[in-house]
């Protein structure tokens, strides 16, 4: 269960720690987006390396392939991937709204045709949550209606009241042993939507809340609106998720608004198209000016990436079209976003926090509109 340990005094960060079953969560935390039951690019050395202390896999994908007979033949999905930390399963009502090719939204779940097979399937609460217990994933995220973004009010209305109904329907479905349930609120920016959908959830009292319906296509500012008016609503003693998000600036600003955990596809995603993270922005390896840089992508790191390689090979493994290319910039990416945790938290712990967050903040510039803004902009396939 979450313990929190300190509190910033100029903000609203926390320090904590989440105990489960398979181990100790140290809070503020970002997860590795595993979407097929594989960190794009990594394999569980490098996770281990860069310090990863839990993994996000998701119901839809993995219901639709390998599905769950092979899963359960396998034992579970930690088995299945030989991964013995913890992970935090996604409903899958998020893909079953932005993949499916058609859908049609029930009082009792969502039946949709798959986005692989055309094959009309049926998805609902009851359906979802034995699906993740099946996986047998630490976290099992109830399944909620993430209307999108420019939703109509009375279309709003009807989510939320989904949300709420299938809340109940979930909280009574069987767990897997130790699993923990975490109810998501939903809302867009409606203040009143939010509250209501908040302390409903909360009243039913799951082991932990997520802020749902963000990085779904508003611009910035909305989606800073949206968990502000939403945190006020959840219990200090449980742990607080931020779903889909985000850039590291945005990491570090949704920390000092009282977020304790994080998934994005963005690590991997964007280091595919040559483009890495360093404490000063975004840079595309890819660029000509690159070619002759014989320096690490960043000075001072010590992942392996950069203490075994220069920007100037990298750039021509990308140009070359060799996979150690998009491989060494993943492993640099997610072990960016670690570090940028263990500097959160380690700072949340010496009470310096703040001044922290001002620096990184002045000293980060977002030098792609394009990479910035995928963050806005939760990917259809994660990963």
């Amino acid at each position: 269960m979450y313990e929190l340990l300190k509190t910033s005094p100029r903000s609203k960060a926390r320090l904590g720690r989440l105990t489960i079953s398979r181990g100790v969560i140290d809070t503020p935390v970002f997860m590795p987006v595993g979407t097929q039951a594989s960190v794009k690019a990594l394999d569980l050395r490098e996770l281990n390396e860069i310090g990863t202390e839990i993994l996000l896999g998701n119901t839809y994908h993995l219901f639709l392939r390998p599905g769950l007979d092979i899963i359960r033949k396998a034992g579970g999905l930690h088995r299945f991937m030989n991964w013995d930390k913890p992970i935090l399963t996604d409903s899958g009502g998020f893909q079953v709204y932005s993949l499916a090719k058609i859908r049609k939204v029930r009082d009792d779940g969502v039946e949709f045709r798959s986005h692989l097979s055309g094959e009309t399937l049926f998805l609902g609460p009851r359906e979802s949550m034995a699906i993740q217990r099946e996986l047998g994933s630490d976290i099992a995220m109830l399944f909620d209606e993430c209307p999108p973004h420019g939703a109509s009010d009375s279309d709003l209305q009807a989510a939320v009241k989904r949300t709420l109904d299938w809340a109940i329907v979930c909280a009574e479905q069987p767990r897997a042993e130790g699993q923990l349930y975490f109810g998501i609120v939903q809302g867009a920016n409606a203040p009143a939507l939010r509250k209501r959908c908040a302390e409903e959830l909360v009243a039913m009292d799951f082991d932990g809340y997520a802020i749902g319906g963000v990085s779904v296509g508003e611009p910035e500012p909305e989606m800073m609106h949206a968990v502000e008016i939403t945190e006020p609503h959840l219990p200090a003693g449980k742990a607080r998720y931020a779903m889909g998000l985000g850039t590291p600036a945005q990491l570090i600003e949704l920390v000092a608004r009282g977020v304790d955990m994080f998934d994005c596809v963005l690590p991997t995603r964007v280091a595919r198209n040559g483009t890495a993270y360093t404490s000063r922005g975004a840079i595309n390896l890819r660029a000509s000016h690159q070619k002759e840089n014989f320096g690490p992508i960043e000075e001072g790191c010590d992942c392996f990436a950069c203490t075994h390689h220069t920007r100037a090979y990298l750039r021509h493994m990308l140009k070359a079209g060799e996979i150690l290319g998009l491989r060494m910039l993943s492993v640099h990416n997610s072990h960016f976003f670690m570090q940028v945790m263990r500097d959160i938290r380690r700072h949340l712990a010496n009470g310096t926090f703040d001044d922290y967050r001002d620096e990184f903040i002045a000293n980060y510039q977002p030098t792609s509109k394009v990479i910035e803004g995928r963050a806005n902009s939760r990917l259809k396939v994660q990963g």
